[in-house]
């Protein structure tokens, strides 16, 4: 039976494309996926453009599995997501031993590209169809208790750093009753958590089967009205698209988690101008306020980039206030990359590596000391835990996520795998949380 050998880098979006190709090659090839590489017949990587380091670590890899065609050059290497899309056929000319290269929205299309490849043409198609890609992929597998549900494809936004627009294709929107359909075949199987993905998940729009229309708010009271769903994430949103409509369904739907992650950037609003980012400082901490007012116990996290180009020292004073202010959990901050064919790409940049390092470290060991305040906030608390299954430090312990998706670790059996258990939270470490499960029946 042929192995596959699926290697995933970046953000959620390309996890779930990963499980998407598994499930194609299962259905149309009959390939089974591995986690050793001496077995794989294929090797697929999936790939992350949005930053420098990223890409290069995709090329990196593609030499190291050079090794495996020089033994068995019936092994292809294909090569999907971003970096596809970004590179194309120049990607073969910079790693020939690519056999195949293809797009987020062409991953359906895997089967005959690796009967293409096989067959010694060229197997590259990295183009944008729509919702051809929903339309053709097979039903997708269950692992366990949580599932990942892509609810629309690319950016529409624009932003003057961002590489996604180029690479995934203008914003669109999955059918309403596709997403309903989908989701409830997964409950109907055991899921219980679902998390709604999307490069600007809240901006999804479409019309419901009688024809009226339906925003993202909307969109998840129905799918927390869905038998067996008892909880929803989502990511990731954009604070243009951050209605009150959407605000409210946080204070009206108990399914939804009470943690959003919302990418602020920065906290400068000429800074935000220079991004194309749609709003200013004062108008993202209107929305947190909202938010806030609306589901008291809600966490925020979000994501900044720092030393822009033309950043100054004010402006990144502006950042650290910013995120004071609004004492957001769990962030993730990098120094700005520069992408080709972004318009950021060619402003002029005064501010040196050093100093664009030297800020990012005085911004995470602010934005760490802020979350671990909230999480020793949780100690004594009560969270309501969906298991997902042993602990990656401790096999003989469990892990679960919390509402605010945070860790917690605890000693418990196995068949709470994949159920919601009540769990004390008892300690905050540097990332998780530990815990002890609270037996029901002494509450």
């Amino acid at each position: 039976m042929p192995r596959a050998y699926v290697e995933t880098y970046g953000c959620q979006m390309n996890e779930y494309d990963s499980a998407r190709m598994r499930d194609v090659l299962h259905e149309h090839l009959g390939m089974v996926p591995t986690t050793e590489e001496s077995e794989a017949d294929l090797f697929l990587l999936n790939t992350c453009s949005v930053r420098e380091k990223a890409q290069e670590k995709v090329f990196s890899r593609l030499g190291r599995l050079a090794h495996y065609k020089r033994l068995s050059p019936e092994v292809l290497i294909g090569v999907g997501g971003c970096v596809a899309s970004q590179e194309g056929e120049t990607l073969r000319q910079r790693a020939p031993q690519v056999d195949v290269v293809f797009g987020p929205q062409t991953l359906h299309r895997l089967p005959e590209l690796i009967e293409q490849a096989r067959a010694g043409r060229t197997a590259v198609d990295i183009s944008f169809p729509e919702i051809e890609k929903f339309d053709n992929l097979p039903e997708p597998s269950v692992d366990g208790a949580q599932a990942f549900v892509s609810i629309m494809e690319g950016c529409s936004k624009f932003c003057s750093f961002c590489v996604v627009p180029y690479t995934r294709g203008k914003e669109v929107s999955r059918p309403f009753d596709d997403i309903i359909r989908e989701i409830a075949s997964l409950a109907d199987r055991g899921v219980r958590e679902i998390t709604l993905l999307g490069q600007n998940v809240n901006a999804w729009a479409a019309p419901m089967h009688d024809g009226s229309p339906a925003d993202f708010a909307l969109l998840l009271r129905f799918v927390a009205a869905i038998d067996g769903i008892e909880r929803v994430r989502y990511t990731t949103s954009h604070p243009r698209e951050f209605t009150d409509s959407l605000i409210q369904a946080h204070a009206e739907v108990e399914e939804l988690a009470s943690h959003v992650h919302l990418p602020v950037q920065s906290g400068s609003d000429r800074v935000l101008a220079a991004m194309k980012r749609g709003y200013t400082a004062i108008e993202y901490k209107s929305i947190i306020r909202k938010l806030r007012a609306a589901r008291p116990d809600i966490a925020v996290s979000s994501d900044f980039i720092v030393g822009f180009p033309g950043e100054t020292e004010d402006d990144f004073e502006q950042t650290c206030r910013l995120a004071k202010e609004v004492q957001l959990d769990q962030s993730f901050s990098f120094v700005y990359s520069p992408r080709p064919g972004t318009p950021a790409a060619e402003l002029q940049d005064g501010v040196s590596l050093a100093d664009k390092k030297a800020r990012l470290a005085r911004l995470q060991e602010q934005l760490e000391a802020q979350a671990q305040g909230i999480a020793q906030s949780r100690v004594g608390t009560v969270q309501r835990v969906l298991v997902e299954g042993p602990s990656r430090r401790n096999s003989e312990e469990l892990a679960g996520r919390a509402p605010d998706n945070r860790v917690i670790n605890f000693v418990g059996s196995a068949e709470m795998i994949g159920s919601f258990q009540s769990i004390q939270v008892t300690e905050a470490r540097a990332h998780s949380l530990r815990g002890e499960w609270v037996d029901p029946g002494l509450s």
